[in-house]
């Protein structure tokens, strides 16, 4: 299985949840140091929680799936 296929399959796994509260995410890219980039959409791009979401949630359900990855980020949460 390609890399990204198993990243959209983890991400599939937590959207739900995301999708609940009016948000979304989105792959933005893998770097060779193995750090997935992700935007947060929708709701979760302004939301205060989305920092501890993305930590909490998405970065530990990638990790669990892909564990070849180090680290997950977005690159559009403002931290509050």
């Amino acid at each position: 299985m390609e890399m990204n296929d198993k990243i959209e399959q983890a991400l599939d796994n937590i959207r739900p949840y995301l999708e609940a509260d009016g948000g979304n995410v989105r792959v933005v890219e893998l770097t060779d140091e193995m750090v997935l980039r992700l935007e947060l959409t929708g709701a979760c791009s302004s939301c205060p929680m989305s920092t501890m979401t993305l930590k909490a949630g998405v970065e530990e359900a990638i990790k669990r799936a892909i564990p070849e990855i180090i680290r997950v980020e977005a690159i559009n949460v403002a931290v509050a």
